[in-house]
């Protein structure tokens, strides 16, 4: 094998998307974001949708931009897809988790299948915006489309197919879709039988790192973990002693730990956690909770009310702002779809009977306080479900340049923080391809490599006795007591 092996990771958030460009040589990996844009979904036919051909132009961009490589991965956010015809022609865009048609589907689904039996079958949190509710609107209300589909591919496996002809089904992406038997890492054929979903659409499930096809350079194409958060927890340091939770911070937070096989109880499906297939062939065993994207867009209503402030503006505002006057569930329904996030919050506030945030620093500083007071409610349903006693919240991702999130999950968990890194994603899919190829062992080898390199931060838990104090009236205004 040559000494350098140059791999290319293309990372789709649910905002933007970016090519990153990395090297491995000499036991060291170096890399570089070389290409950057936004990722803007819009209504198209009745639907919220994803700009497909305008995310593949970008992509496309960004395989021009990185010139000479070895390989290339796509991982994006999880449960979406799109439908492909015989010809391999796209029938429709796709369209986004937070479209309406899912709304009120799984209180629907009752003479089908019990919830707690649909978890049992797959270990995916009962969310609206899941694959299968999603097949489940399609089939009520546009039965004709998914009449004319030849296979189902999710975000990553269409952007792949689309860019080198080949159709394959990773394994992570394909675990978020409350259709896959997280035991064995097949499609659960009585999840598809009750629920009426052709199996023939869906392609046999493939590990992450597996090589699908070639682009026209003939630089390999190898399915990453598709889901970016398989991605983000195959990069996190010092992972492997099993008494750590990690954290990756973005449009989402998702709160987890390592797990050898699927936790399936009545238990853990009442505590809404949920069971994905990591990178290694592990468990990530976690929690769904609305991240990054309250304070996205609270900066989108802000700027259309003429108020142009940055990240940093809006943490400054939040740090300037008196402590725990007030909290909100970042998982109520309220808060899951575009809007005035802020004027929300205030209402929110106003209906629970506590102080009403006042200014636009009042509102960021409740985001952010509420945030880590549910990372604490997410640790301990965590802990209550596996008997584990965490040591250390590991936190990845683009969430970890925000200082004040940081800290503040340490001081509500009262575990010490690790950030870092911030590209975590963009690294796990590099690791996972440099394994595919041979450089370097596993993933494992390839955590030891990120910590090796990788500046993190870490931050100790403060004002662990008035965060103790409210929590508990934390938990009073989530459980509405």
């Amino acid at each position: 094998m040559k000494n350098g092996i140059t791999v290319l990771a293309l990372d789709l958030g649910a905002s933007s998307g970016r090519a990153i460009k990395g090297r491995y040589e000499n036991g060291t990996l170096t890399y570089s974001e070389i290409h950057r844009f936004e990722n803007n979904p819009g209504d198209f036919d009745g639907h919220f949708c994803w700009d497909f051909e305008a995310l593949l132009g970008e992509l496309k961009t960004g395989i021009a931009k990185a010139g000479e490589f070895d390989s290339v991965g796509v991982d994006t956010w999880g449960v979406d897809f799109g439908l492909i015809d015989k010809n391999g022609k796209l029938l429709a865009r796709p369209v986004h988790y937070r479209d309406t048609r899912t709304d009120g589907i799984p209180e629907q689904i009752g003479n089908i299948m019990s919830k707690e039996e649909l978890y049992r079958l797959t270990g995916n949190q009962i969310m609206p915006i899941n694959t299968l509710f999603q097949l489940t609107a399609l089939k009520r209300q546009q039965p004709e489309l998914l009449q004319k589909a030849y296979k189902l591919l999710f975000m990553p496996d269409l952007f792949e197919y689309f860019l080198c002809g080949q159709a394959a089904c990773e394994r992570s992406i394909a675990s978020t879709s409350q259709m896959l038997d997280p035991a064995s890492g097949k499609w659960s054929k009585r999840v598809l039988k009750d629920f009426g979903i052709p199996e023939s659409i869906l392609g046999e499930p493939v590990p992450s790192g597996t090589v699908t096809g070639s682009l026209p350079g003939g630089a390999k194409v190898i399915a990453v973990a598709g889901h970016d958060t398989q991605c983000a927890s195959a990069a996190v340091p010092n992972l492997n002693g099993g008494e750590a939770a990690f954290l990756s911070s973005g449009t989402w937070s998702l709160l987890g730990t390592e797990t050898d096989r699927p936790v399936l109880t009545p238990e853990s499906c009442s505590l809404g956690l949920s069971n994905e297939l990591g990178a290694n062939g592990k468990v990530n065993y976690l929690k769904n909770i609305i991240g990054l994207w309250l304070i996205q867009e609270s900066r989108r209503s802000w700027r259309r009310q003429g108020h142009e402030y940055s990240y940093d503006d809006m943490e400054r505002m939040a740090r300037a702002s008196d402590p725990l006057l007030c909290f909100i569930d970042p998982d109520a329904p309220e808060f899951s779809v575009p809007g005035d996030i802020p004027a929300r919050v205030k209402n929110y506030c106003r209906e629970t009977g506590q102080h009403i945030p006042q200014t636009d620093g009042e509102v960021m500083r409740c985001i952010y306080e509420s945030l880590a007071m549910k990372y604490r409610c997410a640790l301990e349903q965590l802990k209550r479900a596996t008997g584990k006693k965490f040591g250390v919240l590991h936190i990845i991702g683009g969430g970890t340049k925000d200082a004040l999130l940081s800290q503040l999950a340490a001081d509500s968990t009262g575990l010490p923080v690790t950030a870092g890194p911030v590209e975590a994603t963009a690294l796990g899919n590099m690791i996972i391809q440099l394994s595919a190829l041979g450089a370097i062992p596993d993933i494992n080898a390839g955590r030891r490599l990120i910590a090796k390199s990788e500046k993190l931060k870490h931050y100790v838990p403060e004002n662990t006795g008035i965060c103790d104090e409210k929590y508990k009236t934390y938990l009073k205004i989530l459980y509405k007591e």
